[in-house]
Protein backbone atom coordinates (compact mmCIF):
# COMPACT_ATOMS: atom_id res chain seq x y z
CA UNK A 1 0.00 0.00 0.00
CA UNK A 2 1.65 3.51 -0.87
CA UNK A 3 2.21 6.37 1.30
CA UNK A 4 -0.16 8.41 -0.57
CA UNK A 5 -3.05 5.52 -0.27
CA UNK A 6 -2.26 5.27 3.84
CA UNK A 7 -1.99 8.94 3.89
CA UNK A 8 -5.84 9.33 2.68
CA UNK A 9 -7.12 6.30 4.85
CA UNK A 10 -5.80 7.89 7.52
CA UNK A 11 -7.90 10.99 6.67
CA UNK A 12 -10.85 9.48 6.21
CA UNK A 13 -10.33 7.43 9.85
CA UNK A 14 -10.42 10.71 11.52
CA UNK A 15 -13.01 11.90 9.74
CA UNK A 16 -15.58 8.96 10.22
CA UNK A 17 -14.19 8.67 13.96
CA UNK A 18 -15.09 12.45 14.93
CA UNK A 19 -18.63 12.42 12.87
CA UNK A 20 -21.38 12.70 15.47
CA UNK A 21 -22.27 9.90 15.63
CA UNK A 22 -19.52 8.11 14.84
CA UNK A 23 -19.13 5.38 12.52
CA UNK A 24 -18.31 2.93 14.02
CA UNK A 25 -18.93 -0.03 10.76
CA UNK A 26 -16.68 2.31 8.43
CA UNK A 27 -13.85 2.96 11.56
CA UNK A 28 -13.58 -0.75 11.32
CA UNK A 29 -13.03 -1.42 8.21
CA UNK A 30 -10.69 1.39 7.71
CA UNK A 31 -8.67 0.48 10.37
CA UNK A 32 -8.06 -3.11 8.83
CA UNK A 33 -7.17 -1.54 6.16
CA UNK A 34 -4.78 0.83 8.30
CA UNK A 35 -2.78 -2.29 9.93
CA UNK A 36 -1.91 -3.63 6.82
CA UNK A 37 -0.27 -0.90 5.63
CA UNK A 38 1.26 -0.30 8.80
CA UNK A 39 2.91 -3.66 8.58
CA UNK A 40 3.92 -3.12 5.51
CA UNK A 41 6.03 0.22 6.06
CA UNK A 42 7.05 -1.51 9.65
CA UNK A 43 5.02 0.89 11.54
CA UNK A 44 2.85 -1.56 13.67
CA UNK A 45 6.42 -2.92 15.63
CA UNK A 46 8.47 0.12 14.51
CA UNK A 47 12.60 -0.99 14.63
CA UNK A 48 15.30 0.29 12.70
CA UNK A 49 15.18 3.70 11.60
CA UNK A 50 12.19 5.48 11.97
CA UNK A 51 10.97 8.92 10.68
CA UNK A 52 8.79 10.65 13.86
CA UNK A 53 6.31 11.76 11.36
CA UNK A 54 5.20 8.20 10.66
CA UNK A 55 5.44 7.22 14.28
CA UNK A 56 3.04 10.02 15.37
CA UNK A 57 0.39 8.61 12.91
CA UNK A 58 0.64 5.20 13.42
CA UNK A 59 0.54 5.53 17.21
CA UNK A 60 -2.57 7.87 16.68
CA UNK A 61 -3.79 5.28 14.29
CA UNK A 62 -3.68 1.95 17.18
CA UNK A 63 -5.04 5.02 19.76
CA UNK A 64 -8.56 5.63 17.56
CA UNK A 65 -8.36 1.99 17.23
CA UNK A 66 -8.47 1.35 20.94
CA UNK A 67 -11.27 3.61 21.17
CA UNK A 68 -12.88 2.32 18.33
CA UNK A 69 -12.81 -1.21 20.59
CA UNK A 70 -14.70 0.19 23.30
CA UNK A 71 -17.40 1.96 21.56
CA UNK A 72 -17.57 -1.57 19.87
CA UNK A 73 -17.74 -3.56 23.27
CA UNK A 74 -14.72 -5.42 21.81
CA UNK A 75 -12.52 -5.83 24.35
CA UNK A 76 -9.83 -8.57 23.28
CA UNK A 77 -9.56 -6.15 20.24
CA UNK A 78 -8.93 -3.04 23.01
CA UNK A 79 -6.38 -5.63 24.48
CA UNK A 80 -4.64 -5.69 21.32
CA UNK A 81 -4.39 -2.47 20.32
CA UNK A 82 -3.01 -1.81 24.03
CA UNK A 83 -0.67 -3.95 23.73
CA UNK A 84 0.54 -2.55 20.16
CA UNK A 85 0.52 0.72 21.78
CA UNK A 86 3.12 0.52 24.66
CA UNK A 87 5.65 0.20 21.96
CA UNK A 88 4.83 3.59 21.43
CA UNK A 89 4.46 4.72 25.11
CA UNK A 90 7.04 3.03 26.66
CA UNK A 91 9.99 1.86 24.02
CA UNK A 92 9.71 5.09 22.10
CA UNK A 93 9.52 7.36 25.19
CA UNK A 94 13.00 8.82 25.40
CA UNK A 95 14.67 6.98 22.08
CA UNK A 96 16.56 9.63 20.35
CA UNK A 97 15.29 9.70 16.66
CA UNK A 98 17.96 10.40 13.65
CA UNK A 99 18.02 13.60 12.06
CA UNK A 100 17.47 13.83 7.97
CA UNK A 101 17.19 16.32 5.51
CA UNK A 102 14.33 15.03 4.17
CA UNK A 103 12.40 15.27 7.91
CA UNK A 104 10.60 18.73 8.84
CA UNK A 105 11.46 20.78 11.16
CA UNK A 106 8.45 20.32 12.72
CA UNK A 107 4.84 17.92 12.33
CA UNK A 108 1.80 18.43 13.39
CA UNK A 109 -0.80 16.13 14.17
CA UNK A 110 -4.35 16.28 15.69
CA UNK A 111 -3.42 20.11 15.10
CA UNK A 112 -0.88 20.05 17.76
CA UNK A 113 2.75 21.18 16.40
CA UNK A 114 5.77 19.39 17.74
CA UNK A 115 9.31 20.63 17.16
CA UNK A 116 11.44 17.51 15.78
CA UNK A 117 15.19 18.34 17.72
CA UNK A 118 13.47 16.84 20.51
CA UNK A 119 15.02 13.51 21.51
CA UNK A 120 11.34 12.39 22.39
CA UNK A 121 8.29 10.87 20.48
CA UNK A 122 5.63 13.85 21.82
CA UNK A 123 3.82 13.03 24.34
CA UNK A 124 -0.10 12.22 23.32
CA UNK A 125 -3.09 13.07 24.96
CA UNK A 126 -4.81 10.24 24.28
CA UNK A 127 -2.16 8.09 25.94
CA UNK A 128 -3.74 7.94 30.06
CA UNK A 129 -7.02 7.92 28.18
CA UNK A 130 -6.43 4.70 27.35
CA UNK A 131 -3.80 3.68 29.81
CA UNK A 132 -6.98 4.15 32.82
CA UNK A 133 -9.02 2.54 30.68
CA UNK A 134 -6.98 -0.94 30.61
CA UNK A 135 -6.81 -0.33 34.37
CA UNK A 136 -10.79 -0.51 34.77
CA UNK A 137 -10.75 -3.51 32.24
CA UNK A 138 -8.35 -5.55 34.68
CA UNK A 139 -10.95 -4.55 37.47
CA UNK A 140 -13.50 -5.77 35.54
CA UNK A 141 -11.47 -9.26 34.87
CA UNK A 142 -11.08 -9.32 38.63
CA UNK A 143 -7.09 -9.29 38.04
CA UNK A 144 -6.45 -7.18 41.28
CA UNK A 145 -2.74 -8.04 40.76
CA UNK A 146 -2.48 -7.64 37.86
CA UNK A 147 -3.94 -4.07 37.82
CA UNK A 148 -1.55 -3.26 41.23
CA UNK A 149 1.36 -4.37 38.92
CA UNK A 150 0.16 -2.34 35.83
CA UNK A 151 -0.10 0.95 38.28
CA UNK A 152 2.95 0.63 39.67
CA UNK A 153 4.69 0.52 36.41
CA UNK A 154 3.00 3.87 35.06
CA UNK A 155 5.56 6.74 33.79
CA UNK A 156 4.53 9.06 36.48
CA UNK A 157 5.08 9.73 39.98
CA UNK A 158 3.95 8.15 43.14
CA UNK A 159 2.45 11.10 44.48
CA UNK A 160 0.91 12.29 41.52
CA UNK A 161 -0.72 9.34 40.47
CA UNK A 162 -4.40 10.83 41.87
CA UNK A 163 -3.94 14.27 40.50
CA UNK A 164 -4.48 12.40 37.54
CA UNK A 165 -8.16 12.19 36.41
CA UNK A 166 -7.90 9.29 33.99
CA UNK A 167 -5.48 6.90 36.64
CA UNK A 168 -7.63 8.55 39.70
CA UNK A 169 -10.86 7.10 38.19
CA UNK A 170 -9.65 3.60 38.49
CA UNK A 171 -7.76 3.80 41.66
CA UNK A 172 -11.05 5.30 43.27
CA UNK A 173 -12.98 2.44 41.69
CA UNK A 174 -10.46 -0.60 42.97
CA UNK A 175 -10.31 1.30 46.83
CA UNK A 176 -14.29 1.13 46.49
CA UNK A 177 -14.91 -2.45 45.71
CA UNK A 178 -12.23 -3.46 47.89
CA UNK A 179 -14.67 -1.48 50.98
CA UNK A 180 -17.85 -3.33 49.48
CA UNK A 181 -19.04 0.86 48.80
CA UNK A 182 -20.80 -0.36 45.96
CA UNK A 183 -22.88 2.84 45.64
CA UNK A 184 -19.45 4.84 44.89
CA UNK A 185 -18.71 2.50 42.23
CA UNK A 186 -22.33 2.85 41.08
CA UNK A 187 -22.20 6.91 41.11
CA UNK A 188 -18.77 6.92 39.56
CA UNK A 189 -20.53 5.83 36.16
CA UNK A 190 -21.45 9.63 36.21
CA UNK A 191 -17.87 10.96 36.89
CA UNK A 192 -16.47 9.53 34.24
CA UNK A 193 -13.80 11.20 32.70
CA UNK A 194 -14.44 10.14 29.30
CA UNK A 195 -17.57 8.11 27.91
CA UNK A 196 -15.47 5.02 27.25
CA UNK A 197 -14.86 4.58 31.06
CA UNK A 198 -18.85 4.01 31.49
CA UNK A 199 -18.60 0.77 29.50
CA UNK A 200 -16.41 -0.51 31.89
CA UNK A 201 -18.06 0.73 35.05
CA UNK A 202 -21.11 -0.84 33.96
CA UNK A 203 -19.39 -4.27 33.53
CA UNK A 204 -18.66 -4.02 37.17
CA UNK A 205 -21.95 -2.72 38.34
CA UNK A 206 -23.08 -6.83 36.70
CA UNK A 207 -20.24 -8.35 38.46
CA UNK A 208 -21.54 -6.75 41.45
CA UNK A 209 -25.29 -7.27 40.86
CA UNK A 210 -24.63 -11.09 41.05
CA UNK A 211 -22.39 -11.00 43.85
CA UNK A 212 -25.08 -8.93 45.99
CA UNK A 213 -28.19 -10.85 44.09
CA UNK A 214 -25.90 -14.20 45.61
CA UNK A 215 -26.42 -12.90 48.77
CA UNK A 216 -29.78 -12.12 49.04
CA UNK A 217 -30.75 -15.55 48.10
CA UNK A 218 -29.22 -16.63 51.12
CA UNK A 219 -30.14 -14.03 53.15
CA UNK A 220 -33.65 -13.62 52.42
CA UNK A 221 -36.89 -15.48 51.18
CA UNK A 222 -38.24 -12.77 49.64
CA UNK A 223 -38.09 -9.10 49.47
CA UNK A 224 -40.43 -5.98 48.58
CA UNK A 225 -39.57 -5.42 44.75
CA UNK A 226 -38.70 -1.37 45.83
CA UNK A 227 -35.67 -2.97 48.00
CA UNK A 228 -34.65 -5.58 45.73
CA UNK A 229 -34.50 -2.89 43.04
CA UNK A 230 -32.48 -0.46 45.17
CA UNK A 231 -29.92 -3.53 46.27
CA UNK A 232 -29.08 -3.89 43.11
CA UNK A 233 -28.98 -0.15 41.93
CA UNK A 234 -31.55 -0.71 39.02
CA UNK A 235 -33.26 2.42 38.45
CA UNK A 236 -36.46 0.85 36.31
CA UNK A 237 -38.30 -2.10 37.60
CA UNK A 238 -38.27 -3.38 33.91
CA UNK A 239 -34.61 -4.03 34.36
CA UNK A 240 -35.25 -5.88 37.63
CA UNK A 241 -37.66 -7.89 35.40
CA UNK A 242 -35.03 -9.21 33.74
CA UNK A 243 -32.17 -9.41 36.28
CA UNK A 244 -34.97 -12.03 38.01
CA UNK A 245 -35.73 -13.83 34.85
CA UNK A 246 -32.30 -14.64 34.72
CA UNK A 247 -31.58 -15.47 38.15
CA UNK A 248 -35.18 -17.42 37.96
CA UNK A 249 -36.72 -15.59 40.73
CA UNK A 250 -40.20 -15.92 41.21
CA UNK A 251 -41.92 -12.08 40.91
CA UNK A 252 -45.43 -11.23 42.09
CA UNK A 253 -46.84 -8.17 40.75
CA UNK A 254 -49.93 -8.39 42.63
CA UNK A 255 -48.00 -8.54 46.05
CA UNK A 256 -44.87 -6.33 44.83
CA UNK A 257 -42.73 -8.84 45.93
CA UNK A 258 -39.67 -11.53 44.62
CA UNK A 259 -39.16 -14.78 46.07
CA UNK A 260 -35.43 -16.15 45.20
CA UNK A 261 -34.88 -19.36 44.03
CA UNK A 262 -33.59 -21.37 47.01
CA UNK A 263 -30.73 -24.00 45.92
CA UNK A 264 -30.75 -27.25 47.40
CA UNK A 265 -29.10 -27.82 50.48
CA UNK A 266 -26.77 -30.82 51.58
CA UNK A 267 -27.60 -32.39 54.70
CA UNK A 268 -24.41 -33.97 56.92
CA UNK A 269 -24.80 -35.72 59.48
CA UNK A 270 -22.23 -34.71 62.46
CA UNK A 271 -20.65 -37.84 64.36
CA UNK A 272 -21.38 -36.65 67.80
CA UNK A 273 -20.10 -39.89 69.74
CA UNK A 274 -16.82 -39.95 67.35
CA UNK A 275 -16.43 -36.59 68.34
CA UNK A 276 -16.90 -36.73 72.21
CA UNK A 277 -14.54 -39.48 72.47
CA UNK A 278 -12.05 -38.20 70.21
CA UNK A 279 -11.77 -34.87 72.61
CA UNK A 280 -11.94 -37.35 76.09
CA UNK A 281 -8.64 -39.34 74.67
CA UNK A 282 -6.84 -35.63 73.61
CA UNK A 283 -7.97 -34.37 77.37
CA UNK A 284 -6.67 -38.12 79.39
CA UNK A 285 -3.06 -37.51 76.78
CA UNK A 286 -2.68 -33.63 77.95
CA UNK A 287 -3.56 -34.96 81.65
CA UNK A 288 -0.45 -37.18 81.20
CA UNK A 289 1.19 -34.98 79.90
CA UNK A 290 1.41 -32.49 82.42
Amino acid sequence: MANIQLAQLYKDLQQSFNARPCDLRKCGILLAQLKIGLVETGLLIPHGDVNLDDLVVARDILEIGAFWSIRSKDIPSFDRYFSQLLTFYNDYRSVPFPRSSAIPDQVSARGITYPLHSSQLPPSPREYPIRGLNLIRLLTQNRIADFHTTLESLPLPADSLTQNPYIRHPVNLERWLMEGSYSKVWNAREEAPAEEYKFFVDSLMGTIRNEIASCEEAAYESLPLKDAATLLFFPSQSELFAFAQQRGWEVSLSTGIITFKKKGEEKFEIPKEKLITADLAYARELEQIV
